[in-house]
């Protein structure tokens, strides 16, 4: 008898399919938000990283619910946002099969902590990145203002600019020296106001009070904690086998007929579990906190008037201590500790 007497649906979703290790380990924007023409040129994300996890207690306003006007214990998560540095932009024109990038500028000047991302080993090579370019901005500025055909060309042509941003990685104590850089789309206003915008803020500090605010929902990309190499019951959620099975029972019973004589890629097979790449949608923002030395005790509320930062006692574990500025997150967010999350 080999058929099943009941049906059930599938186990494990195949929207996620294939199943491997991301190749973008730092998160990849695939779309942003849609351009309105009528607001003030804006960013549309930032970086972070995530320090780890905390919980808050809150009056619940919900008419009607039983929770209504008691206090609920809810988990947040923590994620330290030190500013992000403009060091450039793109410019992007429609086209009938996407988007091309037709110019992009630099900035003058670029910190070590960007050159080395340009370098696979930075003390060995002779740091020349952007050595010319410097050269070629200084010369113009000179004369007057530095790359302006560029800019011009951007202005005229361009649809869609995105800017070139870093992250200040040694403000955020992860032992690393080499910052993450993001193209990061800016939307509101006409592309010359953008591109004015941007040359702005070329070498100056974004912070994430600019880019988002208090009870805004926003989504975060990333990269899942890695888990290895898994069995179908943990990566797909099969059930177990009869507990009399023969040769083991963490298995799956069939995976599939005689004919076609090959395994179908919908069958759930054992491979990689975790290290994927997943975008969550409508994450709350409790708190926009700021920086240690701007706000000493930046976890004080009004019905908490203990004088604390937002730093557990000992620090976050495997992170350390948030210095720089943080939001806290409703409910928990991927990946491990001091992950890249955008």
């Amino acid at each position: 008898m080999s058929h099943r007497k009941f049906e059930r649906p599938r186990h494990g979703s195949l929207g996620f399919a294939p199943r491997k290790r991301t190749k973008h380990r730092f998160g990849k924007i695939k779309s942003f938000p849609k351009d309105d023409p009528s607001k003030a040129p804006h960013f549309t994300a930032f970086m972070s990283y995530k320090a780890g996890m905390s919980h808050i207690v809150r009056d619940v306003d919900r008419p009607g619910s039983k929770l209504h006007k008691k206090e609920v214990a809810e988990s947040v998560s923590i994620v330290e946002t030190p500013p992000m540095v403009v060091v450039g932009f793109v410019g992007y024109v429609e086209t009938p099969r996407g988007l091309r990038a037709l110019t992009s500028v630099w900035a003058g000047h670029l910190s070590e902590e960007v050159k080395r991302r340009f370098y696979k080993t930075w003390h060995k090579s002779k740091k020349k990145a952007f050595t010319k370019y410097q050269k070629r901005w200084e010369e113009a500025s000179k004369e007057g203002k530095a790359m302006t055909a560029e800019i011009e060309r951007a202005k005229k042509y361009c649809q869609v600019i995105r800017a070139i941003c870093h992250t200040q990685v040694g403000k955020a104590k992860l032992g690393q020296k080499k910052a993450h850089i993001k193209e990061i789309q800016v939307n509101g206003g006409t592309t010359a106001a953008k591109v004015d915008f941007l040359t702005g803020l070329f070498e100056q500090e974004v912070k994430v009070a600019d880019v988002f605010a208090q009870d805004e929902m926003i989504d975060i990309i990333g990269v899942t904690k890695g888990k290895g190499f898994n069995g179908v019951i943990t990566r797909w959620g099969c059930t177990r086998l009869v507990r009399k099975s023969h040769r083991g029972l963490r298995k799956v019973g069939c995976i599939g007929s005689w004919h076609p004589a090959k395994v179908q890629w919908q069958v759930p097979r054992s491979g990689q579990m975790g290290y994927f790449h997943r975008t969550e949608i409508n994450k709350k923002i409790y708190r926009v906190g700021k920086a240690l030395k701007d706000e000493p005790n930046n976890a004080m509320t009004e019905n908490d008037l203990t004088e604390k930062s937002i730093t557990p006692m000992g620090g976050f574990s495997h992170y350390g201590e948030v210095n720089e500025d943080w939001i806290m997150l409703k409910g928990s967010i991927m990946g491990c500790k001091r992950r890249l999350i955008t």
